[in-house]
């Protein structure tokens, strides 16, 4: 396999990554066949994967643009993964010059792209670091050149949350990010559950094998397990709903029945 000129030498092009799987199904060309091919055998149980992605990154777009409404204009975007169209720092930063975005994300070829992405942008910049060791984002450089804690913060974790087991304790984390923040700091979530799927739970289950192939478990949690995330949080209306249902600028009836798979929701931190 030939290996493109912007993947990272250090990476093994023959695993295959979640960060870039999500980039194929966004219709992404920072992806190897490796990708290409658990995403085409994840398809195979869950056809809608890409729709579910696509609504995944509209909600986060028009939770930005409710960040920046409620004058919050600083974000910390982990589980990033490779910048598209679309992405936060575009949609920060086209409705409001001056809004500063940090990415971050442990996957080599998201960060590199990320770099890559951000030159010349002093508004914003990427972190390679986990999810699962708060403290390395928060102490991290990047953070502390462009992000001040003292004032409100918008936390994406946007498709991000299930790819952590139970035993790594996500909430742990989550909570860790909580209070280091601001009061009226915002948590923008989207998380992956069999709820909603239009499609039976065994059927599904197929695609979620494919992950754990991968090695790259994918963690199907229920509405109320979701939120659970949002403890300490006061919700914005209308709450934590599908995707498409979270303060929608189009008919959410118009909407790909694979959209409405999952949850999403915004909080505010009192």
């Amino acid at each position: 396999m030939e290996r493109p000129a912007w993947a990272p030498r250090s990476i093994d092009i023959s695993v295959p990554s979640v960060a870039r799987i999500y980039d194929y199904y966004l219709g992404g060309s920072h992806n190897f066949e490796v990708d290409r091919e658990a995403a085409r055998r994840a398809m195979e149980f869950l056809p809608g994967l890409p729709k579910i992605m696509q609504a995944n990154r509209a909600f986060m777009r028009r939770a930005v643009r409710f960040a920046l409404d409620e004058g919050v204009t600083q974000f910390l975007d982990i589980g990033s993964g490779i910048p598209t169209f679309g992405s936060a720092h575009e949609a920060a930063q086209t409705a409001r010059p001056g809004a500063r975005v940090v990415y971050v994300d442990h996957d080599p070829v998201a960060v590199a792209h990320s770099q890559a992405v951000l030159a010349g942008n002093g508004d914003a910049d990427v972190v390679a670091a986990d999810l699962r060791k708060p403290s390395d984002i928060l102490n991290s450089p990047q953070v502390e050149r462009l992000i001040d804690l003292n004032r409100p913060v918008a936390l994406l974790l946007v498709a991000i949350l299930h790819f952590v087991e139970d035993a790594d304790d996500p909430y742990c984390a989550v909570g860790q990010l909580r209070d280091a923040l601001a009061p009226g700091s915002l948590l923008v979530l989207t998380h992956a559950s069999y709820e909603g799927i239009p499609l039976p739970a065994e059927r599904s289950e197929g695609a979620v094998d494919v992950y754990k192939d991968i090695r790259n478990p994918l963690i199907m949690r229920s509405r109320d397990e979701i939120a659970r995330f949002f403890e300490g949080y006061d919700m914005v209306e209308p709450g934590l709903v599908p995707m498409p249902q979270w303060r929608p600028e189009t008919a959410p009836e118009d909407e790909d029945p694979y959209a409405f798979s999952g949850f999403a929701g915004v909080g505010r931190t009192a």
